[in-house]
C-alpha cells in the first residue's frame, strides 16, 4: 500500500525498512534480496572493538591531562624539600 506521497514501505528478511518509490517499483524484488552487511558474530567483534577502541582514547585523554599535573607536583614538592633543607644547613 502506498501512502500519500507515493512511497511503499517494505520489511525485508533482515528486518530493515526499504522505501520503495512507485517509479522504482520494478525494482522491489531487487530490495528484498538485500545481503546481511554482518552476521551477528561480526556485529559484536565490531562492537568490541569500538568499546576498546572508546577506552583506550578516554584513557589517553585522562593521562595526557594528569601526568603533567602530577609529574609538575613532585617535582615542586621535591624543590620545596630541597630549598628548605639548604636553608636549614644555612642556619647551622
Amino acid at each position: 500500500m502506498f501512502n500519500p506521497h507515493g512511497c511503499l514501505f517494505v520489511v525485508n528478511k533482515s528486518k530493515s525498512f526499504v522505501a520503495v518509490f512507485q517509479k522504482n517499483l520494478l525494482s522491489l524484488g531487487h530490495h528484498l534480496k538485500r545481503h546481511i552487511m554482518f552476521t551477528f558474530e561480526q556485529y559484536l567483534g565490531f562492537l568490541a572493538f569500538l568499546t576498546i577502541l572508546t577506552m583506550g582514547f578516554w584513557l589517553m585523554i585522562f593521562l595526557v591531562s594528569i601526568l603533567p599535573y602530577w609529574i609538575g607536583g613532585a617535582l615542586y614538592e621535591n624543590w620545596k624539600l630541597k630549598r628548605e633543607a639548604k636553608r636549614r644547613n644555612e642556619m647551622k
